[in-house]
């Protein structure tokens, strides 16, 4: 299986969790998933794997997988922290960022414009993760880079299917360039605004997209 077609299906999991599909505490079986998604047991067994690793799912000795997502408030508690770290970043970033963090971050801004015309949120995601990653390199502080990529690895599904929401796509790299522009001209206290903003626009955003998601679920369950 090559990666794209891995990281769908993991992603394809992922869905299922965020949005209810699978409940919290209910136990994903992999002969089931394997046959749902056409593929062997290894790649499912792998993909649970990751998502245990970010807190998705469980795995529990003679159970397996178990569904584990975080509950709402335990959610937005997470993208308050990750909109402070993220924002202290991009602040160290202002101050501390080389010729090199510039050419990144200024080609890393192209690659979002590119992802963002072809609609796909998911493009646009991988685009937009490597983006945050460079933000964390530029501010030249191993710890704290260490601590943003552990939470934002816990709330990858999260800040993927936010994209989703109309018009996120187009907002989302407007704030993209309004940070960068921030962190080039060394305005410290503009880039951390603009950042913390950016990741706390993502949890209301989520918010919106699962009640819709729900909302759907729901109407074609009484339609079947």
């Amino acid at each position: 299986m090559s990666a794209n077609a891995f990281h769908k299906l993991r992603d394809e999991i992922e869905n299922g969790i965020v949005t209810g599909e699978f409940a919290r505490g209910e136990r994903l079986d992999e002969v089931q998933l394997a046959q749902r998604f056409g593929v062997s047991r290894t790649p499912i067994r792998e993909a649970l794997m990751q998502l245990s690793a970010i807190g998705l799912v469980s795995i529990r000795p003679r159970r397996g997988a178990i569904v584990d997502d975080p509950t709402p408030e335990r959610l937005y508690e997470m993208f308050e922290v990750m909109a402070e770290l993220e924002g202290m970043a991009a602040s160290l970033a202002a101050r501390r960022h080389t010729v090199e963090d510039k050419l990144a971050l200024e080609a890393a801004i192209r690659a979002c414009e590119t992802a963002a015309e072809t609609e796909d949120a998911d493009a646009y995601y991988y685009e937009n993760e490597e983006f945050h990653r460079l933000v964390y390199v530029a501010s030249h502080s191993d710890f704290l880079q260490d601590q943003c990529t552990t939470l934002h690895r816990r709330l990858r599904p999260y800040r993927r299917l936010q994209l989703r929401v109309r018009n996120r796509l187009k907002n989302s790299l407007a704030e993209h360039i309004a940070v960068v522009e921030a962190i080039l001209e060394g305005r410290s206290d503009d880039a951390r605004l603009v950042m913390r903003s950016h990741i706390s626009v993502q949890g209301d955003r989520f918010s919106d997209l699962v009640a819709s998601l729900r909302a759907d679920d729901k109407k074609t369950a009484k339609t079947v």
